[in-house]
């Protein structure tokens, strides 16, 4: 009876035993091996919204956090002074045009007479250099006045692509110079996640590998797949110098911890009501499809 007792003691000593190293097996395949990281954040391209002419805002036709459509009009600049610079252009062109035509006039002229008693080849000569003068400023007119109609266009800012107004500041009566941000816009057809990966991770993480996102705060997950991996991340240990040797940090700490790799992760179309704002923190969990070793 007492070796049965003991007996049965052994064994669930020894399951016990077993249970917890498959479970601390399974921990530690999770946290040190598995592709997950806690460090991902919901991404996009934006576009700094800058006019290309400078003068007073007329109107503006849109509001902060606004979603609109590429073409769509976002804020007008006053386009009296570009008009009046277009008529100008235009009256300077005709100008030139009629100066070029009377050049051209003349010099055909002495090319018929060319050789005669009547002209000489010097005055021939002096007629086509008036003629190739008139042209050139007919030319630089032409630009002119292309160059005003631009202008004018431009006095029209237009979103340039799909995606939410972002950081308006801006109203009717401000002043824009040239090149001066006056808004963004968050390109949505562009919305991603992208994780960073512990790089020990990355021989287990493939391109087209689905992925499951979740968005803190969000009870719903979101789907997607591995769409690439960065090829390159900032050596923190290494500056350079242009025409000089690398500057390397001499110090190395025995604890080093893994680099992080972005990885970009192409979502499917979420669920209505989940907010894919920018910025947003989300858990990353790719899928492996196969465990295919990695490339040399």
């Amino acid at each position: 009876m007492a070796m049965r007792q003991t007996l049965a003691r052994f064994v669930v000593t020894a399951a016990a035993a077993l249970f917890a190293a498959f479970v601390g097996w399974r921990l530690w395949d999770y946290y040190m091996e598995s592709p997950w990281t806690r460090d991902g954040r919901v991404r996009a391209d934006v576009v700094a919204v800058a006019p290309d002419v400078s003068g007073l805002v007329r109107e503006v036709a849109v509001r902060d956090n606004e979603h609109v459509e590429k073409g769509q009009l976002l804020f007008r600049i006053d386009s009296e002074r570009p008009r009046l610079a277009l008529r100008q252009a235009e009256a300077i062109l005709a100008e030139r045009q009629a100066a070029r035509d009377q050049a051209a006039r003349e010099a055909a002229r002495y090319q018929t007479l060319l050789g005669s008693a009547a002209v000489s080849e010097q005055k021939q000569e002096q007629a086509q250099a008036g003629y190739d003068e008139a042209d050139a400023a007919y030319l630089q007119a032409l630009a002119d006045r292309d160059l005003a109609r631009l202008n004018l266009a431009r006095t029209e800012v237009v979103a340039s692509v799909n995606g939410f107004v972002a950081n308006l500041s801006l109203g009717p009566g401000d002043y824009v110079a040239t090149g001066q941000g006056v808004m963004a816009l968050v390109d949505s057809d562009s919305l991603r996640v992208e994780g960073y990966f512990e790089e020990t991770k990355l021989a287990r993480i493939h391109v087209g590998d689905p992925v499951v996102v979740r968005l803190m705060g969000e009870g719903r997950e979101l789907a997607g797949r591995v769409d690439s991996i960065a090829a390159g991340v900032a050596d923190r240990e290494r500056s350079d110098a242009r025409g000089a040797l690398a500057n390397v940090n001499p110090t190395f700490n025995w604890v080093r911890l893994a680099q992080r790799i972005p990885v970009r992760v192409m979502l499917d179309p979420a669920p209505r009501g989940v907010a894919l704002v920018v910025g947003r923190t989300a858990t990353v969990t790719v899928r492996p499809t196969s465990d295919r070793p990695a490339k040399d």
